[in-house]
């Protein structure tokens, strides 16, 4: 993913199947941040839009507020929005620092059959640390059908950019498990499972990330006294520190 468009497709006409995701870039472009005023700490937020990530896409457009939240206490964000599905398809917003934006421009989109394309996600977040820092890539998914050893090639490569990944699994799929245990370790980030019947989980873990991308070490840890998750998150971090 060199830049903001969808590499993988022609242009469509007007009001084809392609014309939704036309809009949600061009609004994207129209919320970005004000040069001059640029948000601290910027954050990639990545997500699995296959058919079977649905449930877990709307959960996640209900409780992303939360980054923003936590972000308000500690410092800035600006969030970009990075997903793929269908066919090749994988696309990124422009960087956004409200809450309601970024609601905005996932609720226009839907998930449609595929397979994972994480490669290309984490080498988009490459590219964009090398122009400018990435604090952390938040990435939500529930599968890998990648070769494993490309992806952690590309993930070392991130943590030597200073880009902490934090992987987070819907579900128990090994492979998965597997592949973003590793992501996380080679980045420096941490890995967390979660069950889309518990929105409270990905809720915190959210808030987790941001407090680690507008605070560092010291802003997670202010949230370890009342969630479960920054503590576990912040132990995965840590426990990797020499």
């Amino acid at each position: 993913m060199a830049d903001k468009k969808d590499l993988a497709r022609p242009p469509t006409a007007a009001g084809g199947p392609d014309s939704t995701i036309d809009s949600f870039l061009a609004e994207a472009k129209r919320l970005a941040p004000p040069k001059g005023n640029a948000p601290q700490a910027r954050l990639v937020f990545a997500l699995d839009a296959t058919m079977s990530r649905q449930p877990t896409w709307d959960l996640a457009c209900r409780v992303q507020s939360e980054m923003f939240a936590m972000a308000s206490d500690a410092g800035s964000l600006s969030v970009q929005l990075v997903y793929f599905r269908g066919f090749g398809e994988c696309r990124a917003s422009r960087w956004v620092a409200d809450p309601r934006a970024l609601t905005d421009l996932m609720t226009k989109i839907s998930c449609q059959g595929g397979q994972t394309q994480i490669a290309r996600v984490l080498r988009h977040v490459r590219s964009e640390a090398s122009q400018a820092p990435v604090k952390v890539l938040v990435y939500v998914g529930d599968a890998m059908e990648e070769p494993i050893d490309a992806l952690c090639d590309v993930a070392g490569e991130l943590g030597l950019l200073g880009v902490k990944a934090f992987m987070f699994h819907e579900g128990n799929d090994p492979d998965a498990a597997r592949a973003f245990q590793e992501i996380a370790r080679l980045s420096g980030g941490a890995y967390a499972r979660f069950d889309a019947g518990a929105p409270q989980t990905l809720s915190e873990l959210l808030r987790a990330a941001a407090a680690y991308a507008t605070g560092g070490l010291k802003g997670l840890t202010r949230l370890t006294a009342g969630s479960v998750q920054a503590r576990n998150l912040l132990t995965a971090i840590t426990e990797r520190k020499p």
